[in-house]
């Protein structure tokens, strides 16, 4: 409930401060004392859009502050899904720069218009006599019903699953256009696999058989080389071998008289030993070399392949190759998997479709069950409005699709004269008439659900005395379990209030401010004799003043 406003800088007001009681508050003013203005300055609140036009001073900032106490109000998810810090004692504020920039701030945190807007709708339903386009959606006559069918955990269940059932869909319709697009490339990505596979890629090889390449195509010098070395090593006047065994015995004569050639002893020693060594290899090479032509073909082949595969897949290196051998048949696998996946994906729509078909049933059959009761209650209602042969035809039909609140199209036709055609709404009720039947359905739902703070903005113009005294009772009643807020021109419905607040102008320094005071006994007395008889009090009014109030 709205338990305090602060306004500052805002029109006609310089500066305001009220707070608010619980149960059925009225709020009273001369045509033009500037209620429209307190409302202009609370829509600001709930996130309406503001201007420069709204600043009082145009080189001040405007502020307005409401505090909510929606302890009973259930909103806690909502803060959480909006990124809010949530009170129980919840503040809002919306500044307007004199620059025309605009601020808002829910519990010091700021929030844009969006949030701001979806938190409004949940705190305060502001209701004039112009604004019943609400009362002919279908989506609001739903709320209506499932108010009274207490549908409200089904449908979150409903729609939970609805969610599913929707994501399920679209993955489908994705996984069926990857299989068409899949279908198109599956040829050409086999054929070129089978490529790469029939290569018989092994990471590291071109380097490998490149080497081999070389070496089987330059067999003979290379054959003519390492006999030259082998005569080298292996001549017995002038060898290598020859000549270190030599150096060794000539070292060995010496390495009796000195450490150091002691060391040159061991040196040529080693020498020989790894010229001993150098001559046995050389000698397995050219046991074992031979021309081989065949292996040189098939080396040139496969090196031609990989050539090839590297320049069609603009690759540098084999393992390059591998990787996209790899990929393709990721693809492949995916492709030849995709029947699997559709097959599956179908199979859990048509179990989603059966838990949809089920809830829809039961939220359908709720629906049914209290259309009577729904109508009698509207029809009761607004006989005690003044519309004794207003009469309702509601009538719900299960469809083939799934909509967000279940399967049902509803009809929700009305007549108000006896023996008139039923229509919708907008076409068969009034103005006047509107304003009555949203009082009517109001009233109706404050006995199924906590309705957030209602304000209904002069819904009593054109209303005689003893339909206004009905429409007092109606709102008292609903007070009784949310916070009513009757802006009204009426005594018998001002009458009725708990609390009385007074919206009067005055000049100040020659500037005309607007303001707002709660009314003491005697002054709410004033007020509704002024309200009966005019500014000229006579004790009559005042008599009937203290009638209505008693």
């Amino acid at each position: 409930m709205l338990t305090s406003l602060s306004i500052k800088n805002y029109a006609l007001i310089d500066k305001l401060h009220v707070d608010f009681n619980d149960g059925f508050s009225i709020i009273t003013g001369e045509t033009g004392a500037g209620k429209s203005i307190l409302l202009g300055g609370l829509s600001l609140i709930l996130g309406k859009r503001a201007d420069l036009s709204s600043l009082k001073d145009k080189t001040d900032k405007c502020i307005i502050e409401a505090v909510f106490d929606v302890t009973n109000y259930k909103l806690k998810s909502l803060f959480d899904s909006e990124d809010l810090d949530y009170e129980d004692q919840t503040i809002i504020r919306r500044e307007i720069l004199p620059s025309g920039k605009s601020r808002a701030f829910v519990n010091d945190s700021p929030v844009n218009l969006a949030s701001l807007q979806l938190l409004g709708e949940r705190l305060i339903d502001v209701h004039s006599q112009h604004q019943t386009l609400q009362l002919t959606s279908n989506e609001f006559q739903f709320q209506v019903i499932d108010a009274l069918a207490h549908n409200g955990v089904k449908l979150q269940e409903f729609q939970k699953e609805l969610k599913s059932y929707k994501k399920l869909e679209k993955e489908l319709i994705e996984l069926l256009d990857a299989k068409t697009e899949a279908i198109k490339e599956h040829d050409y990505n086999s054929f070129l696999l089978n490529e790469l596979v029939e290569a018989n890629l092994v990471e590291g090889e071109l380097e490998a058989l490149e080497d081999e390449y070389e070496a089987l195509n330059n067999v003979e010098n290379i054959k003519e080389a390492l006999s030259e070395g082998y005569q080298i090593l292996e001549d017995e006047q002038i060898g290598v071998i020859a000549g270190l065994t030599s150096l060794k015995n000539a070292f060995q004569k010496l390495s009796g008289y000195s450490s150091k050639y002691e060391e040159l002893f061991d040196r040529a020693c080693s020498s020989l030993i790894e010229m001993d060594d150098l001559f046995g290899e050389v000698h397995n090479i050219q046991e074992g070399l031979e021309a081989d032509p065949a292996r040189l073909e098939a080396v040139n082949s496969k090196l031609k392949v990989l050539h090839d595969l590297m320049q069609k897949h603009v690759t540098s290196d084999v393992s390059e190759l591998i990787a996209i051998k790899n990929q393709l048949e990721n693809k492949i696998s995916v492709t030849e998997n995709l029947d699997a996946s559709i097959a599956d994906t179908q199979n859990k729509i048509v179990i989603k479709e059966s838990e949809l078909e089920s809830l829809a049933k039961e939220i359908h059959e709720n629906r049914i069950e209290v259309i009577p009761q729904l109508k009698l209650q509207l029809e009761t209602v607004l006989n005690d409005l003044g519309m004794p042969n207003a009469q309702f035809k509601i009538h719900i039909e299960y469809s083939e699709s799934f909509y967000a609140n279940g399967k049902d199209e509803l009809t929700f036709l009305f007549s108000a004269n006896k023996g008139g055609h039923f229509n919708e709404l907008k076409k068969a009720a009034s103005g006047g008439e509107l304003s009555r039947i949203m009082l009517a359905i109001k009233s109706v739902l404050a006995n199924y659900v906590q309705l957030p703070t209602i304000m209904f903005d002069e819904i009593d113009t054109g209303v005689s005395g003893e339909i206004s005294n009905k429409m007092g009772d109606i709102m008292l009643q609903m007070s009784k379990t949310m916070q009513v807020f009757s802006i009204t021109h009426l005594p018998q419905i001002a009458a009725k209030g708990h609390s009385h607040f007074k919206v009067y102008k005055k000049d100040v320094d020659n500037k005309t401010q607007t303001n707002l005071i709660r009314l003491n006994q005697e002054e709410r007395i004033v007020e509704i004799a002024q309200m009966l008889g005019g500014k000229e009090i006579s004790s009559s009014a005042i008599a009937h003043a203290k009638e209505l109030l008693n």
